[in-house]
């Protein structure tokens, strides 16, 4: 709920201020897959957790959620194996994940070394909406966080250029890695 830091402006000799209500439990956290595989359109697929501050509710995404979202993925793109290539969250690297990407056969793991986001085409679209639509907003509420945070991922997904250019900022190859990429 906190706004970012970015540039704004105000006549001389008046400090612009920024008024936020409140400091709230509440919270959102998004995941998201660009999903990349020549001859066909780059994807963007995202899934939003919101938190409530309510007692017994998880303030994060768990593994079987990732798990869902892989499967749906899986579902979605057009038939061929999956490669996936995840940096270390903690739950990407639990015992639950591991196992059961293990038995999945139409799935390939790559983990990318510790500290290496400059190697994930999904910060790149994390830092293209940080800069767009979510730049210089205070939010009134979880509410509008989630209308605004939603309406900047739709128009991520319909641009796949940008998407791409993601891809090729971190330099990796799509055909070293196999037929389907997911990040």
């Amino acid at each position: 709920m906190r706004p970012p830091r970015s540039r704004t402006w105000a006549r001389r000799g008046v400090t612009p201020v920024i008024r936020v209500r409140g400091s709230g439990s509440a919270s959102v956290a998004a995941a998201g897959m660009a999903c990349y595989r020549p001859g066909f359109r780059t994807r963007l697929l995202y899934r939003i957790h919101q938190y409530r501050g309510r007692k017994g509710e998880k303030k994060a995404f768990a593994w079987t959620e990732y798990r869902d979202m892989l499967v749906a993925a899986h579902h979605q793109l057009p038939g061929g194996n999956v490669v996936l290539v995840w940096d270390n969250l903690n739950v990407h690297t639990c015992a639950d994940m591991q196992a059961w990407a293990g038995r999945q056969p139409w799935l390939r793991v790559f983990q990318l070394p510790s500290y290496a986001p400059d190697l994930n085409p999904v910060e790149g679209v994390w830092s293209s909406l940080k800069r767009g639509p979510l730049a210089n907003i205070a939010f009134t509420g979880p509410a509008h966080l989630l209308t605004v945070l939603k309406a900047g991922l739709r128009k991520i997904q319909r641009r796949p250029g940008l998407i791409e250019g993601c891809l090729a900022e971190t330099g990796l190859c799509l055909e070293k890695l196999g037929t389907d990429i997911i990040n």
